[in-house]
């Protein structure tokens, strides 16, 4: 299988490079620059930095520009701009952090508001929105009160992914500051960015200074440009997310009865008893008990493998030209419901799409080097929200695709995908050993055949002697 071609390549490298040291003396030190060398590959790919090879560049940045000077501060308008191209914020939306480097305070916001005032007693004829060292801010609500409201704003934190619509991953919000200084000379940059959204997993940088944005009036007549703008720019890891998945993926075929599930345990199963409930319980008939919790802690249905969503691959037909598949999408968590949820598929066929029929699909090659990648996502106002665990907690589509004559293929589980995500997080696949085989031509009784083997072979020699 694949994996053999990957292993050749690496024996035969290392069988230069002992041949190589046998023919001259070794270094007294190679030893040590190839631990050396471990090391630094093993940092770079380690699964805690935050980089994923299909969205190599996507981040979610906060710009801040300042777009006027006050009497103690300044006016500046804060922009949350999501470039990840399969990942989006859902509910309950993105929460931002950050340290004041001076005694700064928030004197007024529109858009979003700090979630704590904090101790403002030292003020005493007009009162700031937020005294914290380190304030927290929040996206309003959809229907705010107009005088309350920015561009961009009230969205409830919800950021859709940049890959599935430009126009709704954008959030901002304006802010006023004051005790901070009043020019580009004495303004001091936050530190210490954090970015939740809506659990953890994000890692922002410093802030850095960057060439001042410009704005374009409404009529596009006239260009004005902040007076000073910085970046912050924080990236997603999975691995600092959770320790353990937040999907899986089954498989089977026409051509094989054997379906292959979620491998056991795919998402975790500590404390099983205490964190899962059984489909027919009667504690499903509790009331509130679908609703969501302040610590997003989820309520799983009981599984082998206790992951809130399964991803069910089905080779289901292969025509003369084309074949087809079926994909369906389970939500197992009994407190959430997944909207504008996002399923990014990695396959080699994936570049001949004919008709994908009750999802929306969007293929990755615009910003892949390989046309192997595509995102699959629901149609507005018809399954664009995975309800929870329960009867309406799956949505399903199918999708056909023409053959590839130099590479289509249904043996050694060609015909499965090679990674599946599920709103931005790799879901955990099937060991390849346990893949769904394509059936040989043999007889179905082998003694048989072993019989048939050894009487023609006798046969043969009997010839021979005579």
């Amino acid at each position: 299988m694949a994996f053999d071609t990957l292993a050749k390549p690496a024996q035969e490298v290392s069988s230069k490079a002992k041949d190589c040291c046998q023919q001259r003396q070794c270094h007294p030190f190679a030893g040590l620059k190839f631990t050396l060398w471990v090391i630094l590959l093993f940092v770079i790919f380690s699964p805690a930095v935050a980089y994923d090879p299909l969205d190599p560049f996507g981040n979610i940045t906060i710009r801040w520009d300042i777009m006027s000077w006050t009497t103690d501060g300044y006016v500046a308008a804060v922009t949350l701009s999501n470039f990840q191209l399969f990942r989006h914020v859902m509910t309950p939306g993105w929460t931002v952090g950050w340290t004041w480097t001076k005694k700064e305070v928030i004197w007024s916001m529109a858009g979003a508001q700090a979630t704590e005032q904090g101790d403002c007693s030292k003020f005493k004829l007009a009162v700031p929105h937020c005294c914290k060292k380190t304030p927290t801010v929040v996206d309003m609500l959809p229907g705010a009160p107009y005088n309350q409201q920015f561009s961009n704003c009230c969205k409830g934190g919800v950021l859709a992914s940049w890959g599935q619509d430009p126009s709704s991953s954008v959030s901002a919000f304006q802010v006023t500051v004051g005790l901070s200084g009043t020019s580009n000379k004495t303004v001091k940059l936050p530190h210490s960015f954090t970015l939740l959204g809506p659990g953890p997993g994000y890692t922002c940088g410093p802030a850095k200074i960057v060439p001042s944005s410009f704005f374009l009036s409404a009529d596009s007549r006239r260009k004005t440009q902040a007076l000073m703008t910085w970046n912050v720019t924080c990236t997603y890891s999975q691995f600092l997310a959770s320790k353990n998945p937040a999907c899986c993926v089954s498989f089977s075929s026409f051509y094989n009865d054997t379906v292959t599930p979620c491998p056991s345990c795919a998402c975790g199963c500590q404390n099983k008893n205490d964190s899962c409930i059984v489909s027919n319980s009667e504690m499903l008939k509790m009331p509130g008990i679908n609703t969501p919790r302040k610590d997003n802690a989820p309520l799983l249905q009981c599984t082998h493998h206790m992951c809130p969503i399964r991803v069910h691959w089905h080779v289901k037909t292969n025509y003369k030209g084309y074949w087809r598949v079926k994909i369906a999408i389970t939500n197992f968590n009994y407190r959430r419901n997944y909207t504008q949820w996002t399923l990014v598929v990695q396959h080699p066929n994936l570049n001949n799409v004919t008709r994908v029929f009750s999802f929306d699909y969007k293929p990755m090659d615009p910003y892949q080097s390989i046309n192997d990648t595509g995102m699959f996502y629901g149609m507005k106002f018809y399954n664009e929200l995975l309800m929870e665990a329960g009867p309406q907690g799956n949505v399903q589509s199918e999708v056909l695709l023409k053959k590839n004559k130099e590479t289509f293929s249904l043996k050694q589980g060609w015909a499965f995908p090679r990674k599946v995500y599920f709103n931005g997080d790799e879901c955990m696949l099937p060991p390849p050993d346990a893949y769904p085989i394509l059936k040989n031509s043999a007889p179905a009784n082998p003694i048989a055949f072993l019989t048939l083997t050894a009487s023609v072979t006798v046969g043969l020699m009997i010839l021979l002697i005579c």
